[in-house]
């Protein structure tokens, strides 16, 4: 969807005076200060009509990091709080690439419509439901801004293709690669602000990042109208991707969030098979998540899916006569999470060996072994040219950021981390294994 800088301009219908007298509305974010929209501008209009819907006020009900409270305390921050967040980054971005470029200015409802909208599709506990669900939130983020009709409604009334543009920017299928750079790639302002958000959040301070200096290296590059970095910005970008290397080594991917994870798989693994036996109780929103295929979901019910619908049949199920679920609920809500053991360095053997130690040593008691131990996995999320990477603007061309950064190479290595999860009971040979 693009129009013109004229057709801007007078879709507003806005003469000086009520431009004057135009309602604003302000949002006050603990990373961003005061985010203000003004309905004297059309786009910011629709903005704040769009925040209003159900769709999106339901971000407000899932959290941004999943379970990750339970190891980090103030990581309670919600999705409609990043998805602000990420509109406000994307509008500071975009609107010095367009005074800088003015070609780009018709494509600002859809560079702002995506950042803000980019999340409304995520699922109970974020994250976390993609692996117990099987959900995919990029899918149903394109399903809502399609066919939800409040939210639908709003984009028509601005421009009828609207929705196709902010479909394409999901898709990295937009005309204009800037455009969904800016919201979806290896440097874009989703990232920026879930590192700088989850940083504070979870008082990990090597997380912090220079917004300003990343913001005054982006540029644009008419020829191939990408997204590109000044070649003096180079260090501020290198910063962005170390920061990001860290917090998933630290954050995303610490062990006890692994175990909240497993935990809540069981749950909802279990709960699945009573249900299956008639054996259980659950509403309609959770039946229907549980036992139909997720991509046949009505999108009405999908979205009647977050936080607290389900944390309420967890609490309620910690009392069931079933014995698994009970203790699978009690274990997340009181936060008794299993153990997790880091096994990188040893060799597939020996982590077999370890686990099968590890089940004898429950079926010996009695427990169920697969329900309470096994293997996970987690990979780093350094740096990769894929969606065209981070191009830095030097006077030989455009280069790929890793071509110029040892530190860039140092992080685009795939590193695999395994972690053996397992209850506190058992006892596992830690001095079997190899030193990390």
């Amino acid at each position: 969807m693009s129009l013109s800088s004229s057709e801007l301009t007078a879709k507003s219908g806005q003469t000086p005076q009520a431009s004057q007298t135009a309602k604003t509305r302000t949002y006050h974010d603990p990373l961003h200060g005061a985010i203000t929209l003004n309905s004297a501008d059309p786009i910011e209009a629709l903005l704040t009509e769009l925040i209003e819907t159900a769709a999106f006020q339901r971000l407000r009900r899932i959290r941004q990091l999943g379970p990750a409270s339970l190891t980090f305390h103030g990581a309670e921050t919600s999705r409609f709080t990043h998805s602000l967040g990420v509109m406000a980054v994307a509008r500071r971005a975009f609107d010095r690439l367009a005074g800088r470029h003015e070609e780009l200015l018709m494509h600002r409802p859809t560079v702002l419509c995506a950042a803000l909208l980019h999340d409304i599709g995520h699922g109970p506990f974020s994250h976390t439901a993609e692996e117990v669900f099987g959900s995919h939130h990029e899918q149903w983020t394109a399903a809502i801004v399609e066919k939800e009709p409040e939210v639908r409604r709003l984009l028509d009334s601005f421009a009828l293709d609207l929705w196709r543009s902010l479909i394409q920017v999901y898709t990295h299928s937009h005309a204009v690669p800037c455009v969904w750079q800016l919201v979806s790639s290896q440097l874009d302002c989703d990232r920026i602000d879930y590192l700088m958000r989850d940083s504070y959040f979870t008082g990990a301070s090597y997380g912090q990042l220079d917004l300003d200096r990343i913001l005054l290296a982006l540029d644009y590059d008419p020829l191939t109208q990408q997204l590109v970095v000044e070649q003096k910005g180079l260090s501020a970008i290198e910063h962005y991707l170390v920061v990001r290397s860290f917090m998933y080594a630290q954050i995303y991917n610490h062990p006890k969030n692994l175990s909240a994870t497993w935990i809540l798989e069981q749950i909802f693994i279990r709960a699945r098979e009573l249900l299956n036996r008639g054996q259980l109780e659950a509403d309609l929103t959770v039946t229907t998540w549980l036992m139909e295929p997720m991509a046949e979901l009505p999108l009405a019910r999908y979205l009647e899916g977050d936080d607290i619908v389900f944390t309420y049949h967890v609490q309620r199920w910690q009392h069931h006569l079933d014995p698994v679920l009970a203790d699978f609920c009690q274990r997340y809500l009181n936060r008794r999470l299993l153990k997790a053991l880091e096994v990188t360095q040893a060799t597939p053997a020996e982590r077999e060996s370890l686990l099968n130690n590890v089940q004898q040593q429950l079926a010996a008691e009695g427990i169920e072994a697969h329900r309470y131990s096994g293997l996970r996995h987690t990979w780093s999320k350094g740096y990769s040219v894929y969606q065209r990477g981070i191009k830095i603007k030097t006077q030989q061309g455009l280069k790929d950021i890793n071509q110029l950064s040892p530190m860039v190479q140092t992080l685009s290595q795939p590193a695999q981390r395994t972690w053996l999860i397992y209850p506190h009971e058992a006892i596992v040979d830690i001095c079997s294994l190899p030193a990390v």
